[in-house]
């Protein structure tokens, strides 16, 4: 089944909505916000959302503080910068392992 723009835009508005905080992930995350990436430095980052258009959302670019390691494959969609309701997640491409502590630039995506 397929849904309109409208519907699209609709759905990546919801989700907007709820979720600010994009978290980083070193596998897809599923429906639950698995596989998050724990440790000094990571913290999820907040990202402002823009209008939909073609049923996605596009957000502003977050820099997120990753320790050494990887590959990290995916970003996620949090309500808040801890704990939360966890709403959707993406690829990221390409996925990157850093040797030491890294930068992500992340610029998220909702797909409605």
């Amino acid at each position: 089944m397929s849904n309109s723009v409208t519907a699209r835009n609709a759905l990546a508005d919801a989700i907007a909505a709820g979720a600010t905080w994009i978290s980083v992930h070193t596998a897809d995350p599923g429906t639950t916000g698995a596989s998050e990436v724990v440790g000094a430095p990571y913290a999820r980052k907040q990202t402002v959302w823009g209008a939909a258009s073609g049923g996605d959302r596009l957000g502003s670019q977050v820099l997120v503080d990753v320790p050494a390691g990887g590959p990290y494959t995916h970003f996620g969609a949090w309500s808040s910068v801890s704990g939360g309701t966890f709403w959707s997640g993406n690829t990221l491409t390409p996925a990157e392992t850093f040797a030491g502590a890294g930068i992500l630039r992340i610029t998220p995506t909702i797909d409605g």
